[in-house]
């Protein structure tokens, strides 16, 4: 266990309590602290979509995601770095974490080319050529200001060969160096601020060996933290969670874990047991936009003409004024009319929802009754679904 506070200008993890694997702990960053399991709402392109970031802020995330690759491309990271940062820029005064940019270049297919210096790139916007180097990507996350910055690595969507798995792990762990020396090269500059942490990425796909050799290899580079990336790209939960267990043993029992991209309620409260910290993904607001609401009585699709004629709330347990206030039939009629109140409620209600997870985790490990509080929350969470 960490004995002390950090310091206010200082990246710590502090772990605070266990239940079996599940660990509930505090980030600190300069920008404040990060409550442990945490849930960070993805904010693409300078904004979590459909919300005011005080909407964010007030349903209880401690810090968003922003991404590389969207932003570099617009509106351009020397832009948003005269502008203040991205912290400035959208006016989120918290943490935020960066991610390198690798897995949106790797959904490009066709219009990228991996080699050893990087990713060369088709913008999706204007067709412009680019470099995404791991240099370059440290630099652009420095420029937009990031409280935690991520590798660039190379994600491959699963399955795939695994020679294929191989070269792309090894490739990462070449351009896990090259970004800690960037990184290295920023602050030695001054140009990256103070209390910055750059998080290394575990690769390997389900492949025992891979993500042990990949693991090894990171650690003995000692990164202030963690992160479990190339899954939830296509391979079963069952696979997932049998990777994690096997991986995450591996890591450093005192610095964060982050699984990255996922997921479900059920695939939070699942990699919680195995020892996970962080999660970003878009499916609250994703889902919010396509009308479907998580509630603690399961995932609900306002679509559906059974909610049209019902006069109740969508969720009575929620923290958010929207599930609580609003009654079902309302939020139906926005959602078939295509008002974009739908979009914007039912997104507010889903990321309240996901923190409200979150902090029922971090209780329950508090507690010591996580066990049993997951068993009976995922009982309630499937039979509830409409």
């Amino acid at each position: 266990m960490n004995a002390n506070p950090a310091p206010p200008d200082r990246f710590a993890f502090k772990m605070l309590a266990t239940d079996g694997a599940a660990r509930l702990g505090k980030i600190h960053t300069p920008r404040g602290a990060i409550r442990t399991p945490a849930f960070m709402p993805v904010g693409t392109a300078g904004t979590v979509k459909a919300l005011y970031p005080e909407q964010v802020r007030d349903a209880g995330s401690d810090i968003i995601l922003g991404n590389t690759y969207h932003l570099m491309l617009r509106p351009g990271a020397e832009r948003v770095g005269q502008l203040g940062g991205l912290h400035e820029f959208m006016r989120w005064p918290g943490p935020i974490l960066t991610d390198s940019g690798g897995f949106q270049v790797m959904s490009l297919a066709a219009k990228r080319k991996i080699s050893e210096e990087g990713a060369a790139f088709a913008s999706h916007l204007d067709g412009s050529r680019h470099m995404l180097s791991p240099e370059r990507s440290i630099e652009i996350q420095c420029l937009l200001g990031a409280d935690i910055l991520m590798q660039l690595d190379e994600c491959l969507e699963l399955p795939a060969a695994r020679e294929e798995v191989r070269r792309a792990m090894e490739l990462s762990l070449r351009w896990a160096e090259r970004s800690k020396r960037s990184f290295e090269d920023q602050q030695r500059a001054g140009l990256a601020g103070v209390g910055q942490a750059l998080f290394a990425i575990v690769q390997g796909g389900t492949d025992e060996e891979l993500r042990l050799a990949s693991a090894e290899a990171l650690v003995a580079m000692d990164f202030p933290g963690y992160a479990v990336g190339g899954l939830a790209v296509g391979e079963s939960q069952e696979a997932m969670l049998r990777t994690l267990e096997v991986t995450v043993p591996l890591l450093p029992e005192l610095k964060p874990r982050y699984l990255m991209g996922v997921g479900t309620p059920d695939d939070l409260i699942e990699a919680v047991a195995r020892g996970i910290d962080m999660f970003d993904c878009v499916l609250p607001t994703r889902n919010g936009r396509h009308g479907v609401a998580f509630t603690w009585s399961g995932r609900i699709n306002l679509k559906n003409a059974c909610h049209a004629d019902d006069a109740t709330p969508l969720d009575p347990l929620s923290s958010c004024p929207a599930a609580r206030d609003y009654s079902r039939a309302y939020l139906h009629h926005l959602i078939k009319a295509g008002e974009m109140l739908g979009s914007m409620m039912i997104s507010w209600i889903n990321v309240t929802f996901y923190q409200d997870l979150m902090a029922a985790m971090r209780m329950a490990i508090a507690e010591d009754r996580f066990a049993v509080w997951a068993k009976e929350t995922k009982a309630r969470l499937s039979a509830g679904a409409s």
